[in-house]
């Protein structure tokens, strides 16, 4: 579908007719609030899928989509006249989960912003469990050899020569 321009372009003319006939005001009293969001249809154009928002509760969401469904023989047929296709696709009313997915979105980003901020104040506070500077420092070769020759000359040996 993604790849096909026509039905893309087919799906975004069901788009336009089916909000302009929402916006018009269709009979049924238990529609509320309703917007489309996406129109999904099929390759060889015989079904279109509408995904759709309600506004309000799910009381008003469940009366919209009896209503869609009451409905949906009428915006067909305004889909019909509206395009230019030889068939008129089945039409098929979704509600679409984006207020949820928003929400428990929204609810994750919280959750992880209070994570990062008990971090960030544990670290604040935090001392290094070894040395603070853990890095291996480049070594002074001759205070070494210093030692060592000072080393070999304490060693309690008699230096005299051997007889």
């Amino acid at each position: 579908m993604a790849g096909n321009p026509r039905v893309r372009k087919v799906a975004d003319r069901i788009k336009e007719v089916v909000a302009q006939r929402l916006e018009k005001g269709l009979r049924d009293p238990r529609l509320g609030f309703v917007t489309i969001t996406d129109v999904q249809g099929t390759g060889d154009l015989q079904h279109a899928s509408i995904f759709y928002t309600v506004y309000g509760s799910d009381e008003e969401r469940e009366s919209s989509a009896a209503a869609l469904k009451a409905a949906t023989g009428m915006l067909r047929t305004e889909v019909g006249r509206n395009l230019n296709t030889r068939l008129t696709p089945s039409l098929e009313f979704i509600l679409d989960g984006i207020p949820e997915n928003a929400a428990s979105i929204e609810a994750l980003l919280r959750e992880a912003r209070e994570r990062d901020e008990a971090t960030d104040s544990l670290a604040a506070t935090a001392q290094y469990a070894g040395d603070p500077d853990p890095y291996v420092k480049p070594r002074d070769v001759s205070a070494e050899l210093d030692e060592l020759e000072d080393d070999e000359d304490d060693d309690g040996l008699d230096e005299s020569p051997r007889a």
